[in-house]
């Protein structure tokens, strides 16, 4: 069966949830541009746990992995190839683990939760600015800029650098839509990666002549005892800046608009501080904002119950799986004291995000202090919303916010 889905039309980013809720009404996995969605919970969950189931294609021919890469015009991209199409996101099995265990330590929550006073401190700067203003754009002005201020002092870049990191990040990430791989965004998509790459040979090569308590230095440790090679290195870097800004940008776009459309949930939020944890991850189960994901099938196999020949591709709706009743009694209503909550907006499996404890604990913190320093938040002007597949948030949530 093939399903009628059209991420592109006009209102989808803003309002994909009734799209979702046919297509889990769909029988079995349906046919969509090559991949066999997968919309329903159980479904994505089975897929995404499975070890057969692989991000990469390194199982096929080395001529079936070419006419793969050029049928999704990812060929001709040199420093895309190399950075982000080899990166740990995209390797499967022991090369996978093995990268994975180099950066792990780094994400712990006990090792993140030393990040908290510079988050705090970061936040309540922000908001000495942004609250005497009465208006600002929650986005722009505010979200925008945390992750990149976050995970670059984690690794060890020039906070200057951050709104370029933002920048990069983002035109290497859209790229992965597959409704909007226009010969424009695969050549900013490449120059991206340069840059990117660039940046992060003259950090390397900083800390490898003055090293400090950051990932990059303890990348290049790992370098010199032979556990990853140079080009490992700085893919796996790149990879952790891509995943620590959009993505968490987003969901706290849409993490308070959910609050402002919901202001019983608001005001219960306010009332009872420590359900702040709960919040989140409501926020994130609420509205993802990695919405699609892929898996190739690296044999034949049975899952959801059919059979599946090997180099079938599967198309993993996260956001829609978040919304399945048959997982969550009445998953249309963001409560923030929602428990259990175990939503997929992390994944699973080997490639659950290693970065989820991070995005949590600036979510925490942002949203405490917000509404810690405010009496009251509302919406002051026309919300803009990402379009296409690949990401779901706000471009532009402009607010007027009263103290007390």
């Amino acid at each position: 069966m093939t399903a009628h889905f059209d991420p592109a039309q006009p209102g989808f980013g803003k309002d994909p949830w009734p799209h979702y809720a046919r297509l889990r009404a769909t029988p079995g996995l349906p046919d969509w541009q090559g991949f066999r969605l997968a919309s329903r919970f159980d479904d994505v969950r089975a897929i995404a746990s499975d070890r057969r189931m692989v991000r990469g294609t390194a199982f096929l021919p080395p001529e079936e992995r070419r006419r793969i890469q050029m049928a999704e015009n990812f060929h001709d991209m040199p420093f895309h190839e190399r950075f982000v199409q080899t990166s740990m996101l995209e390797l499967d099995g022991p090369d996978h683990d093995r990268l994975r265990r180099a950066v792990f330590p780094f994400f712990t929550k006990t090792r993140l939760e030393s990040l908290r006073p510079f988050i705090t401190g970061w936040v309540d700067a922000a908001l000495d600015r942004l609250i005497p203003q009465g208006r600002f754009d929650f986005i722009a002005d505010l979200a925008a800029h945390l992750p990149g201020q976050v995970i670059g002092h984690l690794i060890g870049t020039d906070p200057a650098l951050a709104p370029q990191m933002t920048l990069w990040s983002e035109e290497t990430v859209s790229y992965f839509d597959v409704s909007r791989r226009t010969p424009d965004r695969k050549a900013r998509a490449e120059d991206a990666v340069r840059l990117f790459h660039d940046a992060l040979q003259d950090l390397h090569a900083a800390r490898k002549a003055r090293p400090r308590d950051d990932l990059m230095s303890a990348m290049i440790g790992a370098e010199d005892a032979g556990l990853l090679t140079h080009d490992e290195l700085i893919a796996t870097v790149m990879q952790i800046l891509h995943a620590g800004h959009g993505s968490t940008i987003d969901v706290m776009g849409s993490g308070l608009h959910a609050l402002l459309a919901h202001p019983d949930q608001m005001a219960r939020l306010r009332a009872d501080p420590g359900l702040m944890p709960l919040a989140v991850q409501e926020m994130f189960r609420f509205a993802p904002p990695l919405v699609f994901f892929h898996r190739h099938a690296s044999e034949d196999l049975a899952i959801c119950g059919q059979d599946w020949p090997r180099g079938t591709t599967f198309g993993l709706l996260y956001a829609s799986a978040n919304r399945d009743p048959d997982a969550f009694p009445d998953p249309d209503r963001f409560d923030v004291g929602r428990r259990p909550n175990l939503h997929l907006a992390f994944g699973a499996g080997p490639h659950v995000c290693l970065g989820n404890n991070l995005a949590r604990l600036n979510m925490e913190v942002l949203f405490t202090a917000l509404l810690d320093r405010t009496e009251s938040i509302r919406i002051d002007g026309p919300v803009a919303w990402k379009s296409g597949l690949q990401a779901h948030g706000p471009l532009s949530l402009p607010i007027t916010v009263a103290t007390h």
